[in-house]
């Protein structure tokens, strides 16, 4: 996929190794009570393979920083390079098609389109980018279907299924196009507590696969599984770390259910 040449140009400017980085990322919303800051000079680095989590109280910038990355929205200042493209600088259209190829954006709400069922609500990334014969994309949303464990719904409606159910399809969704990068914005924020988990270890799961995770939340449940964890308060970064201990082991019943050939690989 080809982007602007002055992106191009500019690539190398991307830090070596970092699969993500923010510089001096700044951020302000008119409201009633005037301009407000919801970034304030923001500095980031995300490696390849990392299973980072944001996590500050509401309104602390989290999902602001999310739309940064994922190109819903765009900075008063500063840069966003992912794989060394410069977010920031690609325009409306050029944007559209590297998130598609690059990121894969599950959100709290899942965003299902009701109308429609599941295999076509997965199928829907594909077709935006024209990847894939139409028989092609049948058979991988089913496969991404049945490999995050709704192998028996895949002809039922959003409606039709649970809320966890719901950001199952979401997640496959996510994967229909093997991106790089999974970002989540408070992915478990409506699941009870056992439903969370189950989603948890699909992610823990895709992590280990070589998947590169970005989850923004609220839940301590969610920064336990990761390997990093960044708060945010005020709009600035106050702590990015290392999490020092041992990932939770991924149930033997989610891998089996889950292993994928070399040729349907998530």
């Amino acid at each position: 996929m080809k982007y602007s040449s002055a992106t191009s140009r500019q690539s190398i400017h991307a830090s070596e190794g970092a699969l993500i980085e923010l510089r001096s990322l700044s951020k302000s919303y008119i409201t009633p009570a005037g301009r407000t800051p919801a970034l304030r000079g923001v500095n980031l680095s995300i490696s390849p393979g990392e299973f980072a989590v944001v996590r500050g109280k509401s309104g602390a910038g989290k999902s602001t920083l999310v739309n940064m990355i994922v190109g819903i929205d765009r900075p008063d200042q500063g840069e966003i390079w992912v794989a060394g493209v410069a977010v920031h600088q690609l325009s409306e259209d050029e944007l559209a098609r590297w998130r598609g190829k690059n990121l894969g954006v599950v959100f709290q709400f899942f965003q299902l389109l009701p109308s429609i069922d599941l295999v076509q609500n997965v199928m829907m990334p594909m077709e935006f980018l024209g990847l894939y014969t139409p028989k092609e994309r049948r058979q991988r949303a089913l496969n991404l279907l049945e490999h995050v464990g709704l192998g028996g719904h895949t002809h039922k409606r959003p409606a039709e299924i649970s809320g966890g159910q719901q950001q199952r399809v979401a997640i496959a969704r996510a994967l229909a196009n093997d991106p790089p990068i999974l970002v989540a914005d408070e992915p478990t924020g409506n699941l009870d507590s056992r439903t969370s988990n189950e989603i948890l270890d699909l992610f823990s799961f895709l992590n280990t696969q070589g998947k590169t995770l970005l989850i923004v939340t609220h839940d301590k449940n969610v920064a336990a599984r990761a390997s990093r964890e960044i708060e945010i308060a005020d709009g600035q970064i106050i702590s990015s770390g290392s999490i020092d201990a041992s990932p939770r082991a991924v149930s033997t019943n989610l891998n089996a259910s889950l292993s994928m050939t070399r040729g349907n690989q998530l």
